[in-house]
């Protein structure tokens, strides 16, 4: 059983992060690479609540976002190929 506050918490955590990530990767500016950064960051909260609430297809999703953020974080803040 999941407490209602810890809930809410998440389901907050994921509107806020995961909205800004969608709408901060689809810029063109060149701020667009924070979008990776907030998509990790609630990746955490995604399989907080598909653990609380067991579904299972919905973590096997967040593990391949998560993977997915992970090379965005590569590509726009690690590697940075300017060539």
């Amino acid at each position: 059983m999941t407490r209602p506050d810890v809930d809410c918490f998440a389901q907050i955590m994921i509107i806020l992060l995961g909205g800004a990530a969608i709408w901060l990767v689809g810029r063109l500016e060149h701020w667009k690479r924070w979008g990776y950064i907030a998509g990790f960051l609630s990746q955490p909260f995604w399989f907080w609540t598909a653990i609380q609430h067991d579904q299972w297809g919905i973590f096997c999703l967040s593990a391949w976002y998560t993977y997915a953020w992970s090379m965005g974080i590569w590509n726009y803040w690690i590697k940075r190929d300017n060539g």
